[in-house]
């Protein structure tokens, strides 16, 4: 073993340690700069080097340097090393090796290190690192949208901290479990755990954790509605960011969430202003004055929101690519397609869309995978309605609609992400009863299961989608005329095989889409043969498809 530098002195761990556990961050930063030679000259076989590591990852994830640093040092680790390492040591070392995969957005194999650490909870007395090591895994299970096994840690975690006395360690964990809590529908209930957290914390200069608590006030406020609120905590989430980098990550993620809000915001402006030139319309037709005056001051906030928001993901897409964090500029890049999508540029929001979608799946966010293919199902939907691309080739944009929502349903089931898989319902809805499928029957029944699976908490803008649909689908719930004269025993001079014909005419090609257009299952579903099926196509002036 190497004696060329001075040993770690155990007292600098302890020290470490108290002022995690206490959250005197600015202390424990100091006390990091004033050993940086240890970090600089890192000799992996010197004492307790792996135990330096693992204190080392707790303050990167703290706010100190950037997970690189832990990553280089981890990786001086031989084999021939490892294989010597005190127990002790070994799992701080793998501590170590965990966060720098959680920060790399890799969560199943940083799962797999504190797995290993927490199976090992018999054979230590560090508590404190068992707590930690709860904590990181609810952190990875919650980013893989898991939220139950998530909350589960979390409170394991929590409740560690707690009986070791340590309350301001206790209290950072809580707002993970509070955010897991709104998660999961109880807003109130997330309220009250953040603000016994924040009373605990605004004492400390942990400027991190008391962002985290603001942003999650944020984005309570935004789902909520309040959006005003929402900027106000976010702004107040950015400053405390700022205090300790104002590259930090968590920067750019509020700075997101701002921009989303200012849309948000945008669009009911747009709506007012929809409104308001409707009713301008409707008393010049009936001879009245024109009355305008309110139209410059809501165009003029409409355009400032939408360059704000602009900016502001600008701004944020800048510090994720310094971290290039994955979910950040996915997020950032779907945003983008959002406001282009408003502005009707279809391209755009197409373009920033396959982005967003290609960054969650290296790293298999279905999240923000479900996510991305929501927004290429509005967008082909928002062609639909406009009729773009149906004098080449009808249907094509309505299809596409229809493939992406049903992947964006399947992705949203390998999460326990209750309000995302009641907006791809809504949209599975909307698709139903778009221009070209017109199916009001399905588009009910995705109805009701989104009012179900929601409960009344919907994700931001689903509201309004759900109230679209709701709409769509009474005003399509009218019986069809001929269906409803037959079943009156109306028949008019018609012979029963006539009826037959048309009943025929009216049924195939609404489960010809409804079974992707494939004759063959078609033939199946109702025991008729393809030939048949084809000439009522044909009659019905369907686009004759291929076989199949």
């Amino acid at each position: 073993m190497s004696h060329h530098s001075a040993e770690i002195p155990d007292e600098f761990f302890a020290q470490l340690k108290r002022d995690l556990v206490c959250r005197r961050v600015g202390r424990g930063l100091e006390r990091l700069e004033e050993r940086r030679s240890l970090l600089t000259s890192f000799d992996p076989e010197k004492k307790h080097a792996a135990l330096l590591a693992g204190y080392l990852a707790q303050w990167v994830d703290v706010g100190f340097q950037r997970p690189g640093l832990v990553k280089e040092i981890v990786g001086k680790f031989s084999r021939a090393v490892r294989a010597h390492l005190p127990l002790h040591d070994y799992l701080h070392l793998r501590m170590a090796e965990g966060m720098v995969a959680m920060a790399e957005e890799s969560t199943d194999e940083a799962i797999q290190h504190f797995e290993l650490v927490l199976s090992l909870e018999q054979e230590t007395d560090d508590e404190e690192l068992l707590s930690i090591a709860n904590f990181w895994k609810g952190r990875c299970l919650r980013m893989k949208g898991e939220y139950d096994q998530a909350l589960a840690f979390a409170v394991k975690g929590r409740d560690l901290a707690w009986k070791l006395g340590h309350p301001p360690m206790a209290a950072v964990m809580r707002v993970l479990e509070s955010w897991l809590f709104f998660q999961k529908g109880n807003a109130n209930h997330a309220l009250q755990i953040l603000q016994a957290a924040e009373a605990i914390l605004r004492k400390t200069d942990d400027y991190l954790t008391l962002g985290n608590i603001h942003s999650s006030y944020g984005r309570i406020a935004r789902r909520q509605g309040r959006y005003q609120h929402a900027i106000e905590s976010f702004t107040t989430a950015i400053a405390f960011y700022r205090k300790l980098d104002p590259q930090h990550r968590n920067v750019a993620r509020s700075l997101n969430n701002m921009a989303y809000v200012k849309r948000l915001i945008a669009l009911q402006l747009r709506r007012k202003i929809d409104a308001d030139a409707e009713r301008r319309r409707k008393t010049a037709t009936r001879g009245g004055a024109r009355n305008g005056k309110d139209k410059p001051s809501y165009r003029s906030r409409f355009e400032q929101l939408r360059d704000e928001a602009l900016a502001e993901l600008g701004e944020a897409k800048a510090i994720y690519e310094q971290h290039w964090n994955h979910h950040g500029l996915g997020s950032v890049h779907l945003n983008y397609g959002f406001l282009h999508l408003d502005n009707g540029d279809m391209e755009d929001a197409e373009a920033e869309t396959k982005i967003a979608f290609l960054l969650a799946d290296e790293r298999r966010d279905h999240i923000l995978m479900a996510r991305s293919q929501l927004l290429r199902c509005m967008i082909e939907n928002a062609r639909v309605e406009e009729g773009i691309g149906e004098s080449t080739e009808p249907g094509v944009h309505a299809r596409l609609a229809q493939d992406y929502v049903q992947e964006a349903i399947e992705l949203a089931k390998h999460t326990e992400n209750r309000r995302l898989l009641a907006h791809a319902y809504v949209w599975q809805g909307l698709t139903s009863c778009n221009r070209f499928f017109n199916d009001a029957e399905s588009a009910r029944d995705w109805y009701d299961q989104a009012l179900t699976l929601s409960k009344g908490v919907h994700a931001e803008g689903a509201w309004d989608d759900l109230q679209t649909l709701k709409a769509r689908v009474q005003r399509s719930g009218k019986v069809n005329p001929t269906l409803r004269a037959w079943s009156q025993g109306s028949v008019g001079d018609k012979t029963f095989q006539q009826i037959t014909e048309e009943f025929a005419e009216l049924i195939i090609p609404k489960v010809w889409e409804r079974e992707g257009r494939k004759i063959s299952r078609v033939a199946a579903r109702l025991c008729v043969s393809p030939k048949k099926i084809r000439a009522v196509l044909s009659r019905a002036g369907r686009r004759k498809p291929p076989t199949g």
